[in-house]
């Protein structure tokens, strides 16, 4: 199929969540068929998510402002979470950088490649999500923090994993502020979540469904847009 062909998508003036339209959107597209993104930088946060449903990508920049991403579908997979198919949650919130210069929402989507796609990195992913929570429950960024949360889990991080993590906050932060903050937060409740669940008897996959319903973009103590 000719590029030519291919469904083009502007989100250039779109400066709201638009990934789980587009991963539904892409989920039914046949082999051999795709779609093109347009956007006012390279959309690198895109390419992960469309890999995992099965789709290679080939970028073009028209001019300063205008990049064309061709998806084209090379196998079938199916979307795992609202928020992506690889992990739930993708850096949605560099869409508001855009509202403000288009040259700094290029630089922040090379800085979170950088950070969260460098490859052959010492550090694991489910690691870094971990430090992550950990330093915005420090910095009181309650919203960053549950979201960082459920990527870990699906990651594979434990409740024995969770457990003791708590508990180094209620070290760290003191009882006073784990009381006040950290235990009537989103991200305390979706950590009881997982452990309630866990209790019930509950598959991941089946826990990660319920995490997503309550605490994925549609929750506003979560959502970055």
């Amino acid at each position: 199929m000719n590029k030519n062909d291919y469904e083009i998508i502007d989100v250039r003036k779109v400066t709201t969540t638009f990934l789980p339209g587009l991963l539904k959107k892409a989920s039914k597209l046949e082999i051999g068929k795709g779609i093109c993104i347009v956007q006012t930088f390279d959309p690198k946060p895109l390419y992960s998510a469309m890999e995992d449903l099965g789709f290679e990508y080939e970028v073009e920049k028209v001019n300063k402002e205008e990049y064309r991403c061709y998806f084209t579908r090379v196998k079938i997979n199916d979307i795992k979470f609202e928020g992506g198919s690889d992990m739930p949650f993708k850096p949605t919130a560099i869409l508001n950088y855009k509202k403000i210069d288009n040259d700094l929402a290029i630089t922040a989507v090379d800085f979170w490649q950088l950070i969260w796609e460098k490859e052959n990195s010492a550090i694991d992913l489910k690691t870094k999500l971990l430090l992550s929570l950990s330093n915005a429950v420090g910095a009181g960024r309650f919203r960053q923090a549950t979201r960082e949360l459920v990527k870990a889990y699906s990651l594979g991080v434990t409740v024995v994993e969770l457990d003791e993590l708590f508990s180094l906050f209620a070290w760290n932060q003191g009882i006073g502020y784990f009381s006040s903050e950290i235990g009537p937060s989103p991200l305390f409740k979706a950590y009881q979540q997982i452990k309630n669940l866990e209790k019930q008897g509950k598959g991941r996959e089946d826990i990660m469904n319920n995490l997503m319903i309550k605490f994925g973009d549609s929750n506003k103590e979560v959502n970055t847009n």
